[in-house]
């Protein structure tokens, strides 16, 4: 394992343990840790590929936005509307959603403005 691929391995840990819980187990027999991990980074694959998905389906500009005004899915956002969904009662849903909405808009605005302020500061 060269030392790129051990960096990626490290980053998706780090990302399954606040995404997935994966450090929120309490270790007490191996059958159960061995288990909850399996369960954790299955829950981190379902939210990588849901991610990747997207980003594949939709066509983006130069500064990664879509044409609609929207920075693509990402994990962070895939687990927030997934827990919603089920932790929140269905009346909710709508608000829930335009609140995704509202969010991905700010966020490509935010990375708009970076970018272009950026390209104004280089000579």
């Amino acid at each position: 394992m060269d030392a790129g691929s051990r960096w990626t391995v490290e980053e998706t840990f780090q990302s399954s343990k606040t995404l997935a819980g994966l450090d929120e187990h309490q270790v007490r027999r191996w059958n159960s840790w061995h288990r909850w991990v399996n369960l954790a980074l299955l829950a981190h694959a379902f939210l990588a590929v849901t991610a990747a998905l997207e980003r594949q389906g939709q066509a983006t500009a130069d500064d990664g936005t879509s044409p609609d005004g929207l920075i693509p899915l990402t994990c962070n956002e895939i687990q927030r509307l997934f827990t919603a969904l089920l932790t929140q009662p269905v009346p909710d849903l709508a608000h829930r959603l335009h609140w995704s909405l509202w969010r991905r808009r700010h966020q490509a605005r935010a990375c708009r403005s970076h970018y272009h302020r950026q390209a104004a500061l280089q000579p």
